[in-house]
């Protein structure tokens, strides 16, 4: 056994006094009184201000959302597990916030930024707080640059915009996180980051976006944000916000951003947990009075900036859930009265195989044709006139035996258009084949084509276009406009595919 002589002891202890921090360090701490439901009453954090990240001694981490006069009430960011009456809560001084960057993209993430994909962890160099406010208006600019769904259905009647908010609202299972992947898969080449937040979802539901995401290659520009039903109230409720601050990081370094939030009816069912769990006086069916608020200041961040400020934008497709498509309820009018349009996916449509089930009486998009290409505009311009126009006649005349001829000729080329307008899953359509398909339609091209071939006579004429014209084809994708040439082709081609195919009609 060696033994430590005098002077290594002496050295040892002069290095312990020189390193030795005298510096006095206070913690604001206080104590849990009561705990339930993944909410804490503290007693003590006297300072604490509201959404402040606080840290408990189990090593799970909470938000102040309540203050009362003796106390704050805390909403618990994990599990409650081993956290009791007497548990030591510490301040950490700032604001509740999450891990932003490139490191996010193509990666699975829960609400505080966390890896949940068994991908690894992710390396970020900056947080941004998950509360933060909305962009103001001199900072802003109109909406005017497309963001193209490559629904044709959507992309035709009702355009959506870069910095734009459109509500995507109906029953379940009518198609909403269809539309929303579709979008998201139409990006690809783009330069768009997508983010996907999923909010009260079941787990399955999140890992088939993911899976479809994957194969189609697109989560190599997306990040997902999943809050599952499993999660709790806290989490659910922080799930936007937090998805919300990872957008803004991209649109403040001028990149544009198209962010999801499947679906806000759950956000504010467990926004409603929270508030009566903290004792807040219910209102209309028993949501709190400031649930307003909650998704105004949520959507209100979505914008397109000025040059000045960047020059990039996040473009929000909340999703709302309606009952029986009752519209008129509490959390549908407020969403609706706070976005820029909403689409509307009707049941009836849906079932009657009328898929995407777009409403075009109820839908609406309050940019318009400023986030429109001049190709799209010029040909879609009656595609909505006609539909309504279509669906008047249809209900006036279901028990119609003699009809005239312009009626019929009108009913003819309204179930066409219908026809056209279907678009199966996971199939976004380029700007090009959208205009090419819609001129052919709405100019009466296609009425002479049996109903029940139209559809894939159109599909295979626009196919036709992309192998052997293909430079007509990326002129109308790179300009954005119909010239007078690319009318010609697409008129010969289409009179020369007719004449191809008329013989197997007959038969």
């Amino acid at each position: 056994m060696t033994k430590t002589r005098p002077e290594e002891i002496v050295s040892i202890l002069r290095e312990e006094i020189a390193g030795y921090d005298t510096k006095v360090r206070r913690d604001e701490t206080g104590t849990v009184l009561e705990i339930g439901d993944g909410i804490a009453t503290v007693y003590g954090l006297e300072k604490a201000v509201y959404g402040e990240l606080v840290e408990l001694d189990t090593g799970v981490k909470g938000m102040v959302m309540d203050l009362s006069r003796d106390s704050v009430g805390v909403v618990l960011l994990g599990s409650d597990a081993g956290v009791r009456e007497g548990t030591v809560v510490k301040r950490t001084g700032h604001p509740a916030d999450v891990p932003v960057g490139d490191g996010l993209l193509g990666r699975v993430v829960d609400v505080l930024g966390r890896p949940i994909d068994g991908l690894g962890p992710i390396e970020t160099r900056e947080t941004r707080p998950i509360e933060h406010e909305a962009s103001g208006v001199v900072t802003r600019e109109p909406v005017n640059v497309p963001l193209q769904t490559g629904i044709l259905a959507i992309d035709a009647m009702v355009p959506i915009g870069r910095g734009q908010r459109e509500l995507i609202i109906g029953d379940r299972q009518t198609g909403k996180t269809a539309i929303a992947v579709d979008t998201i898969l139409n990006q690809k080449g783009q330069d768009v980051v997508c983010i996907y937040v999923a909010i009260g979802q079941k787990a399955s539901t999140v890992a088939r976006v993911q899976d479809t995401l994957k194969k189609h290659g697109a989560m190599d520009y997306s990040i997902i944000v999943s809050a599952t039903a499993s999660d709790s109230a806290p989490l659910q409720y922080i799930a936007p916000y937090a998805g919300a601050a990872m957008g803004e990081y991209f649109m403040s370094q001028g990149r544009d951003v198209l962010i999801v939030y499947d679906d806000l009816s759950k956000h504010a069912v467990a926004y409603r947990t929270l508030s009566l769990l903290l004792k807040r006086s219910p209102g209309r069916e028993a949501y709190p009075g400031d649930v307003f608020y909650l998704h105004s200041r949520l959507l209100e961040r979505a914008c397109r900036l000025t040059k000045e400020y960047g020059g990039g934008s996040m473009t929000a497709l909340p999703i709302i859930e309606t009952q029986a498509g009752d519209v008129s309820a509490y959390i549908p009018t407020n969403v609706i009265s706070i976005t820029d349009g909403q689409i509307y996916l009707e049941s009836d449509l849906f079932f009657s195989g009328q898929r995407p089930a777009v409403n075009v009486g109820l839908s609406v998009s309050r940019v318009g044709g400023a986030a429109q290409t001049r190709a799209i505009k010029k040909t879609a311009g009656t595609l909505r006139i006609d539909l309504a126009r279509f669906r008047e006649l249809e209900v006036f005349t279901q028990f119609a035996s003699d009809l005239d001829a312009a009626t019929q000729h009108s009913l003819d080329h309204g179930r066409r258009l219908l026809e056209l307008l279907k678009q199966p899953l996971y199939h976004p359509m380029p700007v090009s084949r959208q205009a090419v398909i819609l001129y052919a339609a709405t100019n009466g091209l296609l009425d002479d084509v049996p109903l029940d071939k139209a559809r894939d006579f159109a599909l295979a004429f626009a196919k036709e276009m992309e192998d052997e014209h293909h430079d007509v084809m990326d002129e109308i994708q790179s300009t954005g406009n119909l010239s007078a040439p690319a009318v010609e082709t697409i008129r010969s081609v289409l009179e020369d595919a007719k004449k191809r195919v008329s013989a197997t009609w007959q038969a």
